[in-house]
């Protein structure tokens, strides 16, 4: 017996340990089970879970479910190549560091990884490094169908954008070989999403000639008609039908590798009304600042930086927070905020750490084009 793992005792199917309180990433959670081995177990039984059941890999844990290895059938093969017996562990031929991914991953960048890698499985691990999930490429090409709406705010004229916004609508201006708005509804399609409500108001002909219906795209597009200023929220009052899940709502001019799956997991986990996706931004004064008490200096910082979340565009919204809206008139994404704080509803903040630009000005919009083909 190995002497590192001399200590670990066998687990029983009895004993495999149970899943922790994590929402699976893509597979069923029956999959994962399925794929749970201790290190003790023979090759025979792996041999037979790969034989009778949907498993393609075993997972190799200890008693507190940390990932020790992995067995694909590659190893089994190779395995008995060497002149392992049936009868023996399959510590002895599992593969002691195996390619993973953690919890929380964006399933896009999940795909990629997978495509590049040519593999068609990965364990997914948490902070502590133990198996929460098991990915297969199939189910990420299959995406799981969303029932949520998504509304898509395209309704700006992009003032700052001009020239370039002078006949376009700034959510339609190219970036990385089409138009924004277009991504972004690919993005949510390929996360399984299929309802979306684009708010169109500055040449909205443009937008709808180019999406239609949304067949071109497998998807359901209406549009949500603003013949006058409605603000960032008002438009939603408008939807042509009322919906009984959250909406999420995002400005059309926004590219971001956010997981829309997860952050409405974590509206619904926090039972909030209201969610709001935040960004981390530092501004650096290019100063001395100097903090002065009763005529006499108590500190000096050389050149500062403050630190601060800014409203990154894109929200989650439970079926009550449209209730606050007035129906034909501007209102805005902040005073809904403070509206349900006010009647004594939750609000949540979501940290946005993935790739995420504002196509607002010149240079945000230079920007997103060129990190478009490394990002995209």
């Amino acid at each position: 017996m190995d002497a590192a793992l001399s200590h670990i005792p066998a687990l029983r199917e009895a004993e495999t340990p149970a899943a922790p309180a994590l929402k699976p990433v893509a597979s069923p959670q029956s999959l994962l089970a399925q794929s749970l081995i201790g290190p003790d177990t023979s090759i025979h039984t792996l041999i037979e879970r790969f034989t009778t059941q949907r498993v393609q890999i075993g997972l190799v844990i200890d008693p507190q479910r940390k990932l020790l290895g992995t067995v694909t059938d590659g190893d089994l093969r190779r395995g008995l190549l060497r002149g392992i017996q049936t009868d023996a562990p399959v510590r002895l031929i599992m593969n002691t560091a195996p390619r993973t991914i953690r919890f929380g991953e964006p399933r896009g960048d999940v795909l990629t990884f997978m495509r590049h890698q040519k593999i068609k499985h990965i364990p997914v691990i948490d902070f502590a490094g133990r198996a929460v999930d098991l990915i297969t490429l199939d189910a990420l090409l299959t995406p799981e169908s969303q029932p949520y709406p998504i509304v898509l705010m395209a309704g700006g004229e992009g003032r700052r954008l001009r020239p370039l916004t002078e006949h376009t609508p700034k959510p339609m201006l190219d970036v990385g070989g089409r138009p924004i708005l277009e991504t972004i509804i690919r993005r949510f399609a390929a996360a399984g999403f299929s309802e979306f409500h684009i708010s169109v108001n500055y040449r909205a002909d443009v937008i709808r000639n180019h999406f239609g219906n949304g067949d071109a795209l497998g998807v359901d597009v209406s549009y949500i008609e603003e013949d006058m200023p409605l603000g960032t929220a008002g438009p939603i009052a408008r939807l042509a039908k009322q919906h009984d899940t959250p909406l999420l709502v995002m400005n059309g001019d926004i590219l971001s590798k956010l997981d829309p799956v997860q952050m409405i997991d974590f509206h619904r986990d926090n039972d909030a009304t209201a969610t709001m996706a935040v960004r981390s931004y530092e501004v650096q004064v290019p100063y001395g600042v100097v903090e002065v008490d009763d005529n006499e200096i108590r500190s000096l910082r050389e050149k500062p930086v403050t630190r601060h979340f800014i409203n990154a565009g894109i929200y989650v919204l439970s079926p009550s927070a449209l209730d606050f809206m007035p129906r034909d008139q501007a209102y805005d994404m902040p005073q809904l905020f403070d509206d349900c704080r006010a009647a004594g509803l939750r609000t949540s903040a979501y940290p946005v750490e993935e790739y995420w630009v504002d196509i607002g000005q010149i240079d945000d919009y230079r920007r997103a084009n060129a990190d478009f083909a490394s990002i995209f």
